[in-house]
């Protein structure tokens, strides 16, 4: 029963929904949990042991941060800055690259895809361009950004918390990798879509955008240096960034309610679901078994491993895949290597198709609801060789460092 319940769970997580039911990622997560709480499997005291708090409130924190800088503009000023400075269109997917990789390292690649695509979109039709490799560009480069930060995606927020590697020691290994894969988004964007960008760019009217709140404006971009400054001075990043959160609710001018109607329930279900399912698979005899089989490969070749985590990322997707892999790192002879490693593979690896990671399905939905779609074929053109390509040199300045 134990069995079934898990490869339920995996199918489902991986496809992301089972035809003929209302369900997503995080009620298959949620259900399965529970399910694995009513057979043997799990007591529910094991189960809430099993849950990482910290990583559960860094998700929240960062999400309330988020909330208050779409309220305050600051996502439409960012907009504004990239129409205001393009000039060609090989420029203007440049910026877009570089702003969706800035932010994603900052405020969490989900959310800057859901901001930015619709920015994008508007941006680059005004320009009176083709829409898809603007979007490919805003979709690679949030994974590839994130990469360069512990509070840059969930998984990283996981591998963060659970290695206990400080922030600035974790972004030194990989924001040079993190740089030259922006670069590589770019590049092979421009080489694949040459026609669109010989063409001329048309010169941009203003664009219509959430005004700027400079109350609130200033006072996100406050409480984000103060988590940066408190980051930076060594306090534990889960209480800086809650430290920044409280700030921001500590308010007179915005009313809580739409705070919380910004938050992210569905993902918060969803790692809570997928720390009982992870700890339900490490008491099965026959996913130990195969681990025995393959650690004896992965131990001592680090590039091997990342080859494994980037598979098994697409295979039942990253965040799946780093629970099922981070109780293997104690046993590497470095381990911080290890969790770089997997922090570097499984954020790169969301690249390889349009199901690879959220922020990619964010960018893809939000385009098609507005009349442009994205297409699996379209983007697998692109994320492949990006994927490949930023894979192979962030693993070989590791290897090099």
């Amino acid at each position: 029963m134990t069995e079934i319940i898990i490869l339920f769970s995996l199918i489902g997580i991986a496809v992301g929904r089972y035809p003929g039911l209302r369900m997503n990622r995080a009620t298959i997560a949620f259900f399965a949990a529970v399910m694995l709480i009513l057979s043997p499997a799990l007591t529910l005291e094991e189960a809430f042991l099993s849950l990482d708090l910290s990583t559960l409130a860094l998700l929240f924190a960062m999400m309330v941060v988020n909330s208050s800088l779409k309220f305050s503009g600051f996502f439409a000023k960012a907009g504004a800055i990239i129409l205001k400075y393009a000039r060609t269109p090989s420029l203007l997917l440049a910026l877009i690259i570089l702003f969706s990789g800035l932010f994603s390292a900052l405020f969490l690649n989900d959310t800057v895809a859901l901001m930015f695509t619709p920015l994008v979109l508007e941006v680059v039709l005004l320009a009176g361009r083709n829409p898809v490799p603007y979007l490919l560009g805003l979709a690679v480069s949030a994974n590839v950004g994130s990469m360069a930060t512990i509070i840059g995606n969930p998984q990283n927020i996981l591998i963060g918390n659970s290695s206990g590697i400080p922030f600035l020691r974790f972004t030194g290994y990989l924001v040079i990798p993190a740089i030259f894969g922006l670069f590589i988004c770019w590049l092979v964007i421009f080489l694949l879509f040459r026609r669109e960008f010989a063409l001329p760019l048309k010169i941009p009217g203003t664009l219509h955008l959430r005004p700027i709140y400079k109350p609130l404006f200033i006072k996100s971009l406050v409480s984000v240096a103060l988590m940066l400054v408190l980051i930076l001075a060594g306090v534990q990043v889960t209480l800086a960034a809650l430290s920044a959160s409280a700030l921001l609710l500590f308010t007179r001018r915005i009313k809580p309610q739409r705070v919380f109607r910004e938050i992210d329930i569905s993902l918060l279900v969803f790692f809570s679901g997928l720390f009982i399912i992870t700890s339900a698979v490490w008491k099965l005899g026959f996913y130990n078994t195969l681990i025995e089989k393959l650690f004896p490969y992965l131990q001592n070749n680090l590039p091997l491993f990342g080859v494994f985590s980037a598979f098994l990322s697409n295979l039942i997707s990253n965040v799946p895949a780093v629970m099922l892999l981070s109780p293997l790192i104690t046993r590497f002879p470095s381990q911080e290597l290890a969790w770089i490693f997997l922090a570097m593979s499984s954020t790169l690896a969301g690249n390889l198709t349009l199901l690879g990671s959220v922020a990619n399905l964010i960018v893809a939905e939000s385009a098609e609801s507005r009349g442009y779609r994205l297409s699996f074929l379209t983007y697998l053109k692109v994320g492949f060789p990006v994927t490949i390509l930023t894979i192979t040199v962030s693993t070989l300045f590791l290897i090099l460092i």
